[in-house]
């Protein structure tokens, strides 16, 4: 990681906590089938996709989990809860290192999200911190359902580096999924795969020297 000016953050697993196995018993907890196919972090049903891609609205999505899971009486309210389930929350610390590493990098969002998760994080947002949204950690933010493209396909990553002029040598992707990182190594962009138990905040005090304190 040298000659560093740019970083490009995804936002679940690296900023905000999430948990897939949440949704996974709470779609089970509805009665469905087969959730290890239906949906996970690396594979699952197509509508999850389209949804992120911004290609179905909310009202398609839930109509649509209803028939693939042959489940019609679910509820609107139903199927949000569990689908919002995986959203926890963000770190204590991580908002203001955030805003150091911004005084020192120029910093990017690029999200695979939708419209349902996204609305349900702004009003955690503004209800924990007092924010409206992510705007104040970043000079960009790139949602895949507003610009209907999705990690890992190499588009959305053309589209960053495109957009704002960042040289792909001087570029730090980091993120939670190996699937997206191979697609940022072949762009030549150099990436970090952010796991548990380490965070940003530990990644940017040993890489870096800066800390939120």
């Amino acid at each position: 990681m040298k000659n560093i000016k740019n970083i490009i953050f995804d936002y679940g697993n690296v900023i905000f906590t999430i948990d897939f196995k949440r949704t996974q018993d709470a779609f089970a907890a509805l009665g469905v089938e087969n959730v290890e196919s239906f949906y996970a972090h690396k594979s699952h049903h197509s509508i999850f996709d389209d949804f992120e891609k911004g290609e179905i609205t909310p009202v398609e999505f839930r109509n649509g989990i209803r028939n693939i899971t042959n489940k019609p009486n679910l509820t609107d309210q139903q199927i949000d809860d569990t689908w919002n389930s995986l959203l926890i929350g963000v770190p204590s610390g991580n908002h203001e290192l955030l805003l150091k590493v911004k005084q020192q990098f120029r910093t990017f969002l690029l999200s695979n999200i939708n419209e349902i998760h996204l609305n349900y994080i702004n009003k955690y947002l503004k209800t924990e911190f007092d924010l409206d949204g992510n705007d104040a950690f970043f000079e960009k933010i790139y949602y895949s359902h507003l610009v209907a493209k999705r990690k890992p396909n190499k588009d959305i990553f053309e589209q960053v580096l495109e957009e704002n002029k960042l040289n792909p040598a001087e570029t730090l992707f980091i993120d939670d999924s190996p699937q997206h990182l191979k697609t940022a190594t072949e762009l030549s962009i150099q990436n970090y795969l952010m796991t548990y138990p380490d965070s940003i905040q530990s990644f940017f005090r040993d890489k870096f020297k800066i800390e939120n304190s």
